[in-house]
């Protein structure tokens, strides 16, 4: 499985904003964002204003390092959504969303993307009463997430799922802490994603 290995603080800088991939960093003092706004690179200062096409690709890319995917894979998203009913973009934005490993980190049992697919892959997540350790998983309405027996001691899950109740959990999912299980309720509309990226200008981008 590709993935990204390389230090993702400097993903956020380029985009200027939070991503959010640094699990609890981003929400402290030490966040690169919070020390350093501006992009990395010695000649940052220099460069021109982008074109269309490079605010395009800069939203692409901002999409991309949200939900930690590459190129081949995000490509093949958009062709599944660009053949679904409804806006595209939105379609595009509800199949990341409903990831396994997205899901999980949103329902709090992880501090971040990597995090969440680390869990998944080691075996620790239930879908439906079955073991899968697929991060890329589709869930679909209804179908229930929950943390395996043998794994609800980990600290490291207690500690997100405690950190996680305070920033709140989305209304398109259904929390049970005590038990560590979670509830798909319905697939996500526009406003209960919460990702800054202009999807639209994705859609553009790939259209050409």
């Amino acid at each position: 499985m590709a993935r990204y290995t390389e230090a993702v603080c400097r993903l956020c800088r380029r985009e200027g904003e939070k991503l959010f991939l640094k699990a609890d960093r981003c929400y402290t003092d030490k966040c690169a964002i919070e020390r350093r706004k501006y992009p990395p690179g010695q000649h940052w200062q220099n460069r021109p204003k982008p074109s269309d096409y490079g605010v395009q690709l800069r939203e692409k890319q901002k999409l991309k390092r949200i939900y930690g995917v590459l190129e081949r894979q995000f490509r093949r998203y958009f062709e599944i959504a660009s053949k679904k009913r409804g806006v595209t973009g939105e379609a595009l934005l509800q199949l990341l969303e409903l990831r396994l490993d997205n899901t999980l980190h949103r329902l709090g049992f992880a501090s971040g993307i990597r995090v969440a697919r680390q869990l998944v892959s080691h075996g620790h997540v239930l879908v439906n009463g079955k073991k899968v350790n697929i991060p890329s998983y589709n869930l679909r309405p209804g179908d229930i997430i929950e943390i395996k027996e043998q794994s609800k001691d980990l600290q490291i899950i207690k500690e997100s799922l405690e950190k996680a109740q305070h920033r709140g959990i989305p209304s398109w999912l259904e929390l049970d802490a005590q038990n560590m299980r979670g509830k798909v309720l319905h697939v996500p509309s526009r406003d209960e994603i919460p990702v800054t990226a202009r999807e639209q200008l994705v859609v553009e981008l790939y259209s050409k």
